[in-house]
């Protein structure tokens, strides 16, 4: 069985499919979280106020966008942001959610 999960490329993702991801206020925060921390997040470690199965909902959605990677460090799945693949397929649209979600709501660094 592999831990790893399918990570699509970014340029083969429709802008439909990221909007519709980043609509949710949960998941835009986990972006702006990742986009804040100064390493890769476990997915214990966000700040966020559902339950661990919801998360993991929002977590694949995230990943099926392109928008995140996980992995495994020991037990712990690990979180990343795409930025710089993402950047290239659709230039400014993470800065933008990224600062509009910060100004708007400011959250503790993770980490």
């Amino acid at each position: 069985m592999n831990r790893i999960p399918a990570h699509p490329d970014p340029a083969e993702i429709a802008l439909q499919q990221v909007l519709e991801a980043l609509v949710d206020p949960v998941r835009r925060s986990i972006v702006t979280q990742l986009a804040q921390a100064a390493e890769d997040v476990k997915c214990g470690g966000f700040d966020l106020d559902v339950s661990a199965s919801t998360a993991t909902h929002h977590f694949k959605v995230l990943r099926e966008a392109g928008l995140i990677r996980q992995y495994y460090v020991g037990t712990s799945r690990m979180n990343s942001l795409r930025d710089e693949e993402f950047e290239q397929v659709h230039p400014g649209l993470l800065g933008a959610i990224v600062a509009a979600e910060s100004s708007r709501r400011p959250r503790k660094p993770v980490g």
